[in-house]
């Protein structure tokens, strides 16, 4: 089955890459992060899923080009819901993505972190699965996550300090 695995960094992307290729999927990465705010972290983050996925030998695409305002757009006015927005901007392009390169399915290394909402994420990509007419895959790869955050250190890969946007910029500043 040929998987596009939407990628939002290189740590969070080592664990669920692994387990898809050990479970015989046929897997391509996929970096689209309009969220990610200061353009360097957006940068730096994307460099690091080149370096993973050239360690890992998966092919990766990198969208062409770095959009913060069709997050902000979005978002604005509704911060409250900044997460659920985010999830489906994300997944709603990785699955027209994946259908477009005639992928079976996709799915998102966002699965992998104990700090995102599960939940929430599933029902999105389920509801964006069903519009686009291809297959959501969901797997909770949180057990994974230490792992993955050890091996990103092994490597020498950018390991980030908040989830990419603005506000959880700021809350991770606000919390010290």
């Amino acid at each position: 089955m040929k998987i596009m695995l939407h990628i939002c960094c290189g740590p969070c992307a080592i664990y669920p890459v692994q387990d898809l290729l050990k479970e015989g999927y046929d897997v391509k990465g996929y970096y689209y992060n309009p969220n990610i705010h200061p353009f360097q972290e957006y940068t730096r983050r994307r460099e690091g899923t080149e370096e993973m996925a050239q360690r890992l030998e998966i092919p990766l695409l990198v969208s062409p080009e770095y959009h913060p305002e069709t997050y902000f757009r979005e978002v604005s006015f509704k911060e409250t819901e900044r997460c659920r927005i985010c999830y489906l901007i994300r997944l709603r392009e990785t699955a027209a993505c994946a259908k477009s390169e005639d992928y079976d399915g996709f799915t998102t290394t966002l699965l992998v972190s104990p700090w995102q909402k599960h939940d929430m994420m599933r029902q999105i990509g389920e509801e964006v699965a069903a519009d686009e007419g291809i297959e959501f895959l969901y797997f909770d790869w949180r057990k994974g996550f230490s792992e993955g955050r050890r091996r990103a250190k092994e490597m020498g890969l950018y390991r980030q300090q908040y989830c990419g946007c603005l506000y959880s910029e700021q809350e991770r500043y606000e919390k010290r």
